[in-house]
């Protein structure tokens, strides 16, 4: 699986998708930790607060990997995340298919998205050599040249006939 990495930079496209694969896992880990302590509250355990503040500071270090993606330390700290979101089922066992969810779209999002960072990046870009507006452009047909001499029309105004 080339584009698989542990630790090192990556391109444009990998850190951003990885960044929306890790500031979406901070939610899910969030309400993780919520039912960890929801659980621990009605069994009684009095570690129902230890619960709430591991799983909100998993889900705060989600966001700040997310951050750090775009430097050499984000793509190892996404895939201790990765792990810990795994090890989180050990408290609430449904965590388990949170952290296989997440860690399958982490690692598509390292491979395919080292994939389209090596595409060449050409002239035309993906729509053609009429780019996306089409062949008039973004702005519309372009207008004919003036005569010398000739103020220019304000935008909008048709020329007039002579």
């Amino acid at each position: 699986m080339r584009g698989l990495v542990l630790h090192g930079r990556t391109g444009r496209f990998t850190w951003r998708m990885g960044a929306a694969v890790l500031v979406g896992q901070s939610v899910a880990v969030f309400f993780g930790a919520l039912v960890a302590r929801a659980l621990a509250v009605s069994q009684g355990s009095p570690s129902s607060v230890l619960y709430l503040t591991v799983g909100s500071v998993l889900a705060c270090l989600c966001v700040l990997a997310a951050a750090l993606m775009r430097g050499p330390w984000g793509v190892s700290l996404g895939w201790l995340i990765q792990l810990a979101t795994l090890l989180s089922a050990l408290v609430v066992p449904a965590m388990l298919l949170v952290g296989v969810m997440f860690g399958a779209l982490w690692v598509t999002s390292l491979v395919q998205g080292h994939r389209i960072d090596a595409l060449p990046a050409g002239p035309a870009g993906p729509a053609g050599p009429a780019g996306p507006a089409g062949p008039a452009g973004p702005a519309g047909p372009q207008q004919p040249p003036r005569p010398p001499g000739q103020p220019p029309r304000p935008p909008g105004q048709r020329p007039t006939a002579r």
